[in-house]
């Protein structure tokens, strides 16, 4: 192990870190899939399997929280992985959580000029082809591409300059979910809730329903490790990282409940079924408009919707850049992603890459990346799941290790973090799970297996023992004395 001092800025602060991680979990979901959760376990069944699985992610934040603040380096599950589980372990984790952060930047690029053009369908001009049923057209293109290339140009400019961008949508979508649960409760009915506080005849079946809503909910939570992901450019307490962490959970949970509360709350079961059958079939904005009694309204809460949009696709990007620097800084990826800009400080090869993926990716059209979006949650859960077997190993192999952020019963909140993160991986495996994954899915799953073991294998035989050589950044955060004694105290 190599040490040396890191190199980047520290130029996020608290908020930073706390938009960038609630940004990142609320994304389009809220506005497009609020009708199928409605449905599926109704509108009571519906906030209880969103608690649910906040519960389940929540264990997983709490180890994410204490391994952050222990080993505050770049790179997040690397650094954890590598340090419990040594060198396969930590490739197999950080490769994985790329591929789930591709996934989600890649979807997005393609989600916005999408919904774009449902605002204004005369946007969509010079018919090019067909991909799987969905149309491309050359404005749509150029749209994405154009799109691309500035976040990607936010990014490489700093992490401050993406988290003032983040900071700004954030707001947005968060001044919008606001309306919509303030006019929910002046306008709406109780009355509408009649029929839809749960689906099922019998109890049994009621809480099936919910628990099914449940299971699903933790793909919508992916976006949290963001911050482990740039903790050598965040300039604050590391307790305090911590319970930022955590704290951005509890808001995700919150938003999502009370959205799913508030459309419940506006509308019927019938008036969701045939919103759900319409040509656009957003629930949630026809809930806005009908709050209001304005289609205009509608519109305004589709843009808070595309706000969302870019505040995932720009935290993925910081996460899966800092990821790929970390295996670059081990000589686990080639070593020319472990450049930092000479201004900036910003991995400017990694997201050179990442906006390159992401630019050939828009070629192919929204339904091939839903099955990369698909693929890429398989990677995230994996991840997930080691981190949280890495926070019961380095509490064994490692108790005195300093942790500011300090979980209490760790035994418990280790074994349910890791059970949690294994039932939801089994879910994309096992058959007729109704997670598990398609063909062309787990065909991309292979590929990029595949890709890993070249990188991997070249890296190995062109560096031998210096390959998987992790750098220990002994200056990440200077951290006061007093704070790791506080660390001692129990926190959860």
């Amino acid at each position: 192990m190599s040490q040396k001092n890191s190199e980047f800025n520290k130029v996020l602060n608290l908020w930073d870190i706390l938009v960038l991680a609630f940004g990142a979990m609320i994304g389009w979901a809220w506005v497009v899939s609020t009708g199928d959760w409605i449905m599926q376990g109704g509108v009571l069944g519906a906030m209880i399997g969103f608690v649910l699985g906040g519960i389940m992610i929540f264990f997983v934040g709490l180890a994410y929280a204490e391994l952050t603040t222990a080993m505050p380096q770049n790179g997040g599950e690397h650094v954890f992985s590598y340090r419990a589980l040594g060198k396969i372990g930590s490739f197999i984790c950080t490769w994985s959580i790329i591929f789930g952060y591709t996934g989600v930047v890649c979807f997005e690029a393609c989600a916005l000029p999408t919904i774009f053009a449902y605002l204004y369908p005369e946007f969509l001009q010079w018919y090019l082809y067909s991909v799987g049923g969905f149309d491309i057209y050359a404005t749509w293109l150029v749209l994405a591409i154009s799109l691309v290339i500035l976040i990607t140009y936010v990014n490489i400019v700093g992490a401050k300059t993406a988290a003032i961008l983040q900071t700004g949508l954030t707001l947005i979508i968060g001044a919008v979910g606001i309306v919509l649960i303030a006019a929910a409760g002046i306008t709406g009915h109780a009355a509408n809730l009649e029929g839809q506080y749960f689906v099922g005849a019998t109890t049994t079946e009621m809480v099936k329903n919910t628990l099914a809503v449940a299971v699903m909910t933790p793909f919508f939570f992916i976006g949290f490790n963001v911050i482990p992901q740039a903790a050598e450019e965040i300039s604050a307490s590391l307790k305090n990282i911590g319970r930022i962490l955590v704290l951005s959970i509890i808001l995700a949970v919150a938003f999502y409940s009370f959205v799913i509360g508030a459309v419940g709350y506006l509308m019927n079961n019938a008036d969701i079924f045939l919103s759900m059958q319409s040509v656009g079939g957003l629930v949630t904005a026809d809930a806005m408009a009908k709050a209001f009694n304005s289609d205009m309204m509608a519109k305004v809460l589709i843009v808070g919707g595309l706000c969302g949009i870019i505040t995932s696709w720009n935290s993925f990007l910081i996460g899966g850049s800092r990821a790929m620097y970390s295996m670059a800084c081990a000589n686990m990826i080639p070593p020319v992603f472990a450049k930092l800009h000479p201004r900036y400080k910003t991995p400017v090869n990694a997201l050179f890459l990442l906006g390159v993926i992401t630019i050939i990716a828009v070629f192919f059209g929204k339904k091939m990346l839903l099955w990369v979006v698909d693929a890429g949650n398989f990677g995230c859960v994996l991840a997930y799941f080691i981190v949280s077997l890495s926070f019961l190993v380095l509490r064994v192999k490692e108790p005195d290790m300093k942790r500011p952020y300090r979980v209490g019963p760790y035994r418990f909140v280790g074994v349910m973090a890791v059970f949690m993160s294994g039932v939801m991986l089994i879910m994309y495996i096992v058959p007729g799970s109704g997670s598990a994954l398609l063909p062309q899915e787990w065909a991309m799953v292979v590929g990029w297996v595949f890709l890993g073991i070249i990188f991997g294998s070249y890296c190995k035989i062109k560096y031998k023992d210096k390959f998987a050589d992790h750098v220990y950044f002994v200056k990440t955060i200077e951290i006061p004395q007093e704070e790791y004694e506080a660390g001692d105290e129990t926190v959860m």
